[in-house]
């Protein structure tokens, strides 16, 4: 039986949501940065988005992810490389062994890769991929509204600024 990878990676690229993996690297717009762990590109003007980044540090003690606020340059670069509009941050990014992953599918394996017990994420994927990224799609629409919006960017505490790329 094929793993569950194979099976959301097809319909991802039938999206259109799919490139090679590493492709940033070919790309002369987006800066070079270390991409050896997991990087979390997030609004950081969102209070949703910023207080999942501050969940992740918390739950994260391995520092499997690094972390990168939509604004940065970096962010908006990628953001663009990605075909998203740089100005309208819709979907956190996981981008994971260089494959860019967006919408309920990248939350879903972030959550999986802060281990036990965040793991038990992946029953979200019984829902088909269209119902999550609809429900998604609605939460990123309305998350300044429903939760809120910062004065300022996030910036990460002192003791936690190595796991920021930016």
């Amino acid at each position: 039986m094929p793993d569950r990878k194979s099976k959301v990676e097809p319909a991802l690229a039938r999206r259109g949501d799919m490139r090679e993996p590493y492709s940033y690297r070919h790309d002369p717009a987006v800066p070079k940065f270390p991409d050896d762990r997991p990087i979390i590109i997030f609004d950081g003007y969102c209070a949703l988005c910023s207080g999942w980044a501050q969940f992740v540090l918390r739950h994260d003690p391995r520092g499997v992810y690094r972390l990168l606020p939509a604004q940065s340059p970096l962010g908006r670069a990628l953001y663009v490389h990605y075909g998203l509009d740089p100005e309208d941050y819709a979907t956190n990014i996981l981008i994971a062994d260089g494959v860019a992953w967006f919408k309920s599918e990248g939350s879903i394996r972030m959550a999986e890769g802060l281990g036990a017990p965040w793991t038990l994420a992946a029953i979200f994927r019984v829902l088909p991929c269209f119902i999550r990224d609809r429900l998604y799609g609605w939460i990123a629409r309305n998350r300044l509204r429903l939760f809120g919006k910062r004065e300022t960017c996030y910036v990460p505490e002192q003791h936690h600024q190595d796991r920021f790329l930016a």
